[in-house]
């Protein structure tokens, strides 16, 4: 094999069971995290734990899914680029046919505008059935633009893409409106649960979410999140089930909460762009197909359900890590010592090995 055809080897574990229910999925099932951090699988493994010993495990809720793309094309003046976003919302009907079209799967859903000076951006939102959508989205605002320069009179090629989609960058748009699937995912861990498992109570994870997620992520300037880490547990499952992981730079966009409901804890993480797909690039090496037929992502259902499935189960993984780190993080010295005896015990197994 060549360097440039060498597979990067990223250590993983699967980690759980997870018990989910809600609107897409009932299931208890491992999550696949690849990881160099591995103090992540056992802290995740303790959340998951609670996943179990809670009555309905993670309720996830699907609240919505689309895949984004925004062209840009330039008017003669601002007036111009009203009067052609004004014809476009005339002619969406017209505008979905040509999209049926190009794609099996591809639907349009939405089309927003911004105008800026002269230019006007255009925002499509597309369905995309299994897949993440990105090829899929571009290949049909292809098609949308080309249609739009030769119908729409006074506006001319700017970029295929304007920004304002917004792919792999952290924008209020997208926690706004969304790109990808927006999941919220919601535990609630009986008191004493949370002292045997967590060795914590649900007052110091609802003061420390406040201080640190919502207080010390305001006076950091965060776009649209307010959480710990998101980011981890995103990143190991997406490079676990064949993912762009460059998502999870919007992905990890999200907000934790928590509530202390008489001494059991409520907890909540809103995940308004996960980005996730069972098939396209990135799932045709072997052990991304295992991975995924193991999280039951690779059944013959209608088209969509086996990415929202993936999609539920990667939001629950997030849950699972979040709130096992802040709990860690109300007893002092606690991460510290978890990461320099997991790291120490990792290292000994390799040399061991």
């Amino acid at each position: 094999m060549t360097d440039a055809h060498a597979i990067a080897g990223v250590p993983m574990r699967w980690v759980g069971p997870v018990r989910i229910s809600g609107n897409v999925t009932t299931t208890e099932t491992q999550v696949p995290l690849a990881t160099y951090e591995s103090p992540l699988w056992p802290s995740v493994g303790r959340g998951a734990k609670v996943s179990m010993l809670a009555e309905q495990g993670i309720v996830a809720t699907l609240v919505d899914e689309r895949m984004t793309r925004s062209v840009l094309v330039e008017a003669v003046d601002a007036r111009t680029a009203l009067m052609a976003a004004r014809t476009i919302e005339t002619r969406t009907e017209e505008l979905r046919e040509l999209v049926r079209g190009c794609s099996r799967f591809a639907r349009l859903i939405g089309v927003r505008h911004e105008i800026n000076a002269n230019l006007l951006f255009i925002r499509f939102e597309f369905a995309t059935g299994d897949a993440s959508g990105h090829n899929m989205a571009t290949l049909a605002s292809d098609v949308l633009l080309k249609h739009l320069l030769e119908t729409v009179p006074g506006i001319s090629y700017g970029s295929i893409s304007g920004n304002y989609c917004t792919d792999k960058k952290a924008t209020a748009v997208n926690g706004i409106l969304g790109r990808g699937k927006n999941v919220v995912t919601e535990l609630l861990v009986p008191r004493a649960v949370v002292a045997d498992v967590l060795h914590t109570t649900a007052a110091r994870i609802v003061e420390l979410n406040i201080r640190k997620n919502l207080l010390g992520t305001l006076l950091a300037g965060g776009i649209r999140s307010a959480n710990a880490h998101y980011a981890n547990m995103l990143l190991g499952f997406y490079l676990a089930t064949g993912q762009d992981a460059a998502n999870i730079i919007e992905g990890s966009q999200g907000v934790t909460m928590a509530e202390d409901r008489d001494g059991d804890l409520y907890f909540a993480c809103t995940l308004p762009n996960l980005i996730v797909g069972t098939v396209g690039n990135g799932k045709g090496l072997g052990f991304v197909e295992t991975n995924l037929t193991r999280l039951g992502c690779r059944e013959d259902r209608e088209p969509g359900d086996n990415a929202r499935r993936l999609a539920v189960i990667a939001a629950a993984t997030v849950l699972c890590g979040e709130l096992s780190l802040l709990a860690a993080q109300t007893n002092p010295g606690e991460l510290m010592r978890a990461h320099i005896q997991l790291e120490r015990d990792n290292t000994t197994a390799k040399v061991g090995a």
